[in-house]
């Protein structure tokens, strides 16, 4: 027996609650797609939003967060194949991913992306290549890409490896806003071959010379967020017409936010860099103008 149209409704307007609360830039992008298809996003984000809460909740064991994620991703599975819930997001995400026929191993691989924010044993979590980052930025971003072009609408099957790429510019550019974040939680995300490229050492962050001494490294990582930025603008044109002025808009806010890292030379530690509410307005009201034409 499927969820009444009533459920569903309250269902998505949790979904939509959520992302409008905690999608700080993300939601702008939101408002522009039709209300089926942001509808869709958001339940989507909610998943992944919940995913990203247990990987990041303090005082739970490693191994008791792993559980914890693999239960949510098997609690959706047991959705999908028509068991009952009384969760809206899984009810949300469930009805979004038969409508959109968003592959199951797709949102899997999101909920494993998360799983590789947490270290093992109080250790610092670090990656050795850029390879490496790589693949976690294709399971935490490009992920999300790849499902939010089935939402989109795509058929030109090129769309897939940009937005694998485009995932990963945004991922690239979370990652240089929130170095120093990361680093008291634990996490460095630079990889550590560039660090030794540049001469630094990680541990740096940890005192007020930061914001010099790791320039070199964040310039590194920006520039390669710049190239793969090339591949939203060769991606746009490939989704469906309805769908690329909320795309535009997403990769216009991330796209400016690397930029004003770049303005501030790369001094991410002594406040957040961010853009203010009426730059993201400003560029929200020229993707409904992208909608209109």
């Amino acid at each position: 027996m499927s969820d009444s149209p009533l459920q569903l409704r309250a269902a998505y307007s949790v979904c939509r609650h959520i992302a409008r609360s905690a999608a700080k830039n993300f939601y702008y992008g939101f408002l522009v797609l039709p209300s089926h298809k942001r509808d869709a996003v958001c339940a989507v984000y909610a998943f992944m939003r919940h995913a990203d809460d247990i990987s990041d909740e303090p005082g739970l064991p490693f191994e008791q967060r792993r559980d914890k994620l693999n239960d949510w991703i098997d609690r959706l599975r047991q959705v999908v194949e028509g068991s009952k819930t009384d969760d809206p997001v899984l009810m949300a995400l469930a009805d979004s991913q038969k409508r959109f026929n968003i592959p199951l191993e797709l949102l899997d691989k999101l909920v494993q992306g998360t799983a590789m924010d947490v270290a093992q044993g109080g250790a610092k979590l670090r990656y050795e290549t850029f390879d490496q980052l790589y693949d976690y930025c294709y399971h935490v971003a490009s992920v999300v890409g790849l499902v939010c072009i089935r939402i989109f609408g795509y058929r030109d099957p090129r769309a897939e490896a940009l937005a694998e790429r485009t995932g990963v510019a945004f991922q690239l550019t979370n990652i240089l806003r929130d170095v120093k974040e990361d680093w008291l939680m634990g996490r460095v995300y630079l990889p550590q071959a560039d660090l030794r490229q540049c001469g630094i050492d990680a541990e740096l962050l940890s005192n007020g010379t930061a914001a010099i001494a790791m320039r070199p490294a964040l310039a590194l990582e920006a520039e390669r967020a710049r190239e793969y930025y090339r591949s939203a603008d060769e991606l746009l044109p490939l989704i469906d017409e309805d769908s690329q002025p909320a795309l535009w808009t997403l990769v216009e806010i991330y796209r400016r936010l690397l930029e004003r890292i770049v303005q501030r030379d790369y001094d991410v530690f002594s406040e957040r860099v961010r853009l203010s509410t009426a730059e993201k307005v400003g560029v929200l009201a020229k993707g409904f103008l992208r909608r209109l034409t």
